[in-house]
């Protein structure tokens, strides 16, 4: 039961251990992988953001990486798939020689977590090195005399694999004179002896060949061959034999070259060849090969290069000492390298920021670091600190990583840049010391409100002053920095007089410059509050106010106002002051009262006498405007006296006004009131011109408003008539209705009836050569029969009896290409039209210059008025009729000149000269259309 208890007791223990075990290494995000070595670049490690629970976008972003130790990066963390693989060619022998266990450590830091993760990944050995002699052609030299059951060691062979691939066994071929007996060393190792089976004989074989080969346990299995020459030797009966049998040696690495570092010694009894002794070294690695250097005749080892403790601490050598008979003997040499303080600690930025808010809490994360000394022991003790007063502090993370946090608050306004030394000093004597910077920018925070370089702002401002004018300049300054340190002014809410504040002051709003919108009266406003604020471009934005006391200064722009006397009762000698006759000097008479609105100085106001009837006999007082007697009254002064006082202020220029005063010098109430009257007539007197004047100019604004409606009822009386006479007008005849405006056109001011019909025009700045031709076949208008020849046809000027016409004529046919007529004796011009296609431009002007209205409507009776203008009318158009006969005779000539004969035979003309149709009949052509110009 006890045995059963305590074997359950270490169980749970072991348990414990592995739990406790297990949680430290999540704790501490440690990881372990292996991986066989010589596996090529870019091969699967192990899958590391599952097994940290990284997200792929913070790998993608560099956000991740993996640091090795040493100069060389043996793993890389792949971006798209989290894995960890293989960023070199790994060889386990070169990186971790005699060490059963190779591991390479590193470490996956996260960025922007300031963290970082540990990653342990073990190399395991791959059988990839066979065993190997060191040299492949051995000798050995034996007597004939040496007994059977004599060992010989011979040289070991080397695998760099470990375990089950390193070296298994040694085999011995091609003699029977000599066996293979294998001993194991100290620490495990093989060791191959030559084993003289069978007694040698010299005559029978000077030489023997024999073949040693080493096996490993690899699969396949690699092998190593040396040749081996046994030489059979004459007599030899004693052996070298060293001083010792094991060399100890502690040396310190900074050892200089080519010192000595010990001397073994064999001695050997015989003499001559047999006694002469040779050293050689029988085991010994390649690295050490390139370090040690022994004398083959003296034994001194010599350093070939200089040791590094770091590098290599331990070696071991086996010496051989061979005499001429060739006999041996072996000793071992241990050489010791004691470390001394010579690698200064190394600091390297795992991760840092190089921005930090300044409203980061205390404890932020600033920086990463890993402190490592290659030294061992105290040498290798590392102690980290920062310099003094600043807000940072370190903290130990794990193993050699320490991070920098924030040790308080900080404020960019006092320090806006830092520069954060870390120092490291190993625990050697004398100490090695180290230091890295790290340079830190605090970034801005809006924390600051605008500061207003006064505590209050006070200016002055002389009245009158242009609208715009600069008051003053205010000035507000913010400790922050960029757009949260940019300032804006404004003014503040408020209301003057009950008007709006902003309608008498305004601020520019980037400059803070303060400018008066109105001119300022100082009688009106004397001072003005306001308050101006200052806001920053933070958000959200901070904002400080600041009062102004903005003091209205007076000019002199106020001239004195006189309150007595009034200004009226000067004029009108109401209000008269009374001295008396007899009165003393110095008697007061009245007083002038005046006021300033101006203040101070400028509503200062002094009296002086300007102007009196009688000078001397009053005076004014200087400053109280008291009109007193300067004498005594005498007999022979006026009674009324006239006093003008000048009211002059004290300001720059100095304004003045005038007060007249009336005086009254009388001894009793009937003198005064005598003198009264009087002045009352004397002041009426005056008036009547003024009167005479007022009526002239009644008379004359009376005359002026008769002419203006009189040339009203004559510009009346005009328009009437023009409405009247249109009314009487041809124009206005039911034959001109509903023709077109458009219809018409002027010539020289005539209006011309136009159709679009088909006509050439031929105009010429000459009228006489200006011709329009009208197609005979375009003619619509059509004439009546032309009367026979005994009876002539009535022309244009001819009378008409009022009998003749009938009551309701019916309309005539209209010529073309002319205008409509009123009379009915238009069959010669028609005729003569058909003949003359040609019409001069200057014959038509004259033609269509006279009135000319329809004969299609009937009209009413004429009465007297209308008869004595028909007359007129007639006595026009006999003026007419010569003109266009003289017209005719000149379309006749130009007609033969200017058409070519098939124009002068046109069916128009032939029918103009018989005056019917084709057809031979005598009634009315029929209509054909014809165009109007």
């Amino acid at each position: 039961m006890c045995a059963a208890g305590r074997r359950w007791g270490r169980r749970q223990r072991a348990l414990l251990w592995a739990v406790l075990l297990a949680a430290w290494e999540a704790a501490w995000g440690q990881l372990r992988y292996s991986v066989p070595e010589e596996m090529p670049k870019g091969s699967f490690v192990g899958d590391v953001a599952k097994d940290l629970g990284l997200q792929l976008p913070e790998i993608s972003d560099n956000a991740v990486r993996v640091v090795s130790e040493g100069n060389t990066q043996y793993f890389a963390l792949h971006g798209k798939t989290g894995h960890l693989v293989t960023a070199e060619r790994i060889d386990r022998e070169q990186l971790c020689e005699r060490v059963q266990r190779c591991l390479l450590r590193c470490e996956l830091i996260v960025e922007g977590e300031m963290k970082f993760y540990e990653i342990e990944v073990e190399i395991t050995d791959i059988n990839d090195n066979a065993p190997s002699f060191k040299d492949i052609e051995l000798e050995e030299r034996i007597g004939e005399t040496t007994a059977p059951g004599s060992r010989f060691p011979l040289p070991e062979a080397h695998d760099a694999d470990l375990g089950r691939n390193s070296l298994q066994r040694y085999e011995l071929s091609g003699d029977e004179h000599f066996s293979l007996a294998v001993q194991a060393g100290p620490g495990g190792d093989q060791r191959p002896e030559l084993v003289l089976a069978k007694a040698l004989d010299r005559e029978e074989a000077a030489f023997h060949e024999l073949v040693l080969r080493a096996t490993d346990g690899g699969d396949p299995a690699r092998t190593g061959t040396a040749r081996i020459r046994v030489t059979v030797l004459d007599a030899n009966d004693n052996a070298p034999v060293f001083s010792q049998a094991e060399y100890t040696v502690r040396v310190p690495e900074d050892v200089s070259v080519s010192s000595v570092l010990v001397t073994v010694m064999a001695t050997d009894a015989d003499e001559g060849l047999y006694g002469d002794v040779n050293y050689s070294l029988k085991k010994i690695t390649e690295r050490a090969l390139k370090i040690f250097r022994l004398d083959f005749e003296s034994g001194v080892i010599t350093l070939l290069q200089s040791l590094d403790f770091e590098e290599g601490d331990y070696y071991e050598l086996e010496v051989q000492a061979r005499d001429g008979g060739g006999l041996s003997d072996t000793a071992k040499v241990t050489i010791t390298v004691t470390d001394i303080n010579d690698n200064t600690p190394v600091i390297s930025l795992r991760s840092a920021l190089s921005e930090i808010s300044e409203d980061a809490p205390p404890g932020t994360t600033v920086a990463l670091l890993h402190v490592h000394d290659r030294d061992s022991g105290a040498n290798g003790e590392v102690r980290c600190s920062l310099d003094v007063d600043i807000p940072f502090r370190l903290q130990s993370s794990h193993g050699s990583y320490y991070s920098v946090v924030t040790a308080r608050e900080l404020d960019r306004e006092q320090v806006s840049e830092y520069n954060v030394t870390v120092r490291a000093a190993d625990g050697g004597s004398p100490s090695l010391q180290s230091s890295a910077v790290l340079a830190l920018r605090v970034l801005d925070v809006n924390d600051n409100a605008p500061v207003f370089l006064e505590e209050r702002y006070s200016a002055r401002l002389a009245e009158n002053n242009a609208a715009g004018a600069l008051v003053l300049t205010v000035r507000a300054t913010d400790a922050d920095w960029g757009q949260n340190a940019r300032v804006r002014y404004r003014l503040a809410e408020g209301r003057v007089r009950g008007a709006p504040l902003s309608s008498y002051v305004s601020v520019q709003a980037e400059t803070g410059a303060l400018y008066a919108l109105r001119s300022l009266d100082y009688e009106q406003l004397r001072e003005l509050q306001l308050c101006v604020r200052a806001e920053d471009g933070g958000a959200p934005a901070l904002s400080s106010n600041v009062s102004v006391r903005l003091q209205i200064v007076d000019e002199n722009d106020n001239a004195p106002q006189v309150l007595y006397p009034p200004a009226a009762a000067a004029a009108a000698w109401s209000g008269v002051e009374l001295a008396p006759r007899r009165s003393e000097a110095g008697a007061l008479v009245a007083k002038v009262v005046a006021v300033d609105a101006d203040a101070g100085q400028n509503a200062w106001l002094s009296y002086e006498l300007a102007k009196a009837t009688e000078p001397g006999l009053f005076r004014v007082g200087p400053h109280s405007g008291e009109v007193r007697t300067a004498r005594s009254p005498l007999a022979r002064d006026a009674a009324r006296h006239s006093l003008v006082v000048l009211v002059r202020d004290h300001g720059r220029p100095a304004l003045s006004a005038t007060a007249t005063l009336s005086v009254v010098l009388a001894e009793s109430v009937a003198e005064l009131l005598a003198e009264l009257g009087s002045a009352a007539h004397e002041a009426a007197a005056p008036g009547e011109p003024a009167a005479s004047l007022t009526r002239w100019l009644v008379l004359a604004v009376a005359a002026v408003s008769c002419l203006f409606v009189a040339f009203l009822l004559l510009l009346l009386a005009l328009r009437l008539r023009r409405c009247h006479r249109q009314q009487l007008l041809p124009p206005d005849s039911g034959a001109s209705r509903g023709v077109p405006v458009s219809h018409f056109v002027g010539i020289d001011g005539v209006r011309a009836f136009l159709q679009s019909y088909a006509h050439d025009v031929s105009l010429t700045a000459d009228s006489r050569k200006s011709h329009l031709r009208f197609s005979a076949a375009s003619c619509c208008d059509t004439l009546p029969a032309r009367p026979p020849p005994d009876e002539p046809a009535p022309l244009l000027g001819d009378e008409v009896p009022a009998g003749a016409l009938p009551s309701d004529p019916a309309p005539p046919s209209l010529p073309s290409p002319f205008f409509p007529w009123s009379a009915y004796g238009v069959g010669r011009i028609a005729e003569k039209e058909a003949k003359a296609p040609f019409i001069s431009t200057r014959a038509l002007v004259l033609l269509a210059a006279g009135r000319l209205t329809w004969a299609a409507e009937p009209r009413p009776k004429p009465g007297a008025l209308e008869r004595g203008r028909a007359a007129a009318a007639v006595s026009r158009r006999r003026l007419r009729v010569s003109l266009l006969a003289a017209a005719e005779r000149r379309w006749s000539r130009r007609r033969r000149s200017v058409l070519p004969p098939q124009a002068a035979r046109s069916p128009g003309a032939g029918r103009s000269g018989s005056g019917t149709d084709s057809s031979g009949g005598g009634g009315e052509r029929r209509p054909e259309r014809c165009g109007w110009l």
